[in-house]
């Protein structure tokens, strides 16, 4: 079994996990700060651009991740949807979900975990992959020997992605392991075969 932190868009790495095998979403771990927790990776022309959404007192330590509050103050869905849409307008697949993707950065939800439960629902809507829903738990998961735990953000990335075709893929190396918005721009329902083909 793999266990999933609540994650902002998630990356390639954390949806092959879904793909591939029996998964459990824990809602009952402590936030953990600069973690894929509010933050993904997406490529630009310049690189690769990390966002980050805004939280309330995010610097406190051991909050339950399903207390975590987002913080509207700054304007972050605007700035986040901005830099989306100038990553990835010319993207093969961008016309075909922008509209299943805006709107996400209009609606205001009170915890992050509503927001993360929303896109994940959204992308698995998208890859006609509903049924691969992980479980849901509200109480801390303990890990067993067996488990793979993508809670730890130390043990950085484990994955062997086969190469797409990025949208700056003229000027940029290939990035393996950005936000699934890169994967699902660039590559549309191909998106599936490419997760679950990945090397965990």
């Amino acid at each position: 079994m793999t266990i999933l932190p609540s994650v902002y868009w998630g990356s390639i790495e954390w949806y092959a996990h879904i793909m591939q095998r029996e998964c459990v979403l824990d809602l009952g771990e402590n936030y953990v700060k600069r973690s894929e927790r509010n933050r993904t990776r997406i490529m630009t022309a310049g690189g690769t651009m990390l966002l980050s959404v805004q939280l309330e007192h995010a610097d406190r330590p051991r909050q339950p991740i399903r207390d975590m509050r987002i913080d509207y103050s700054k304007r972050w869905q605007h700035q986040h949807w901005t830099a989306i849409v100038s990553a990835y307008r010319s993207s093969p697949y961008f016309d075909h979900y922008a509209d299943r993707l805006e709107p996400l950065y209009r609606k205001p939800w009170r915890y992050l975990v509503d927001m993360n439960c929303e896109l994940l629902d959204t992308v698995l809507s998208i890859l006609r992959c509903t049924d691969r829903m992980p479980r849901l738990s509200t109480q801390y998961v303990a890990c067993t020997k067996s488990d793979t735990d993508l809670r730890d953000k130390k043990r950085g990335a484990t994955i062997d992605v086969a190469p797409y075709v990025q949208v700056f893929s003229d000027r940029q190396p290939f990035v393996a392991n950005l936000s699934i918005v890169d994967l699902l721009l660039c590559e549309g329902p191909e998106s599936v075969a490419i997760l679950e083909s990945c090397r965990l």
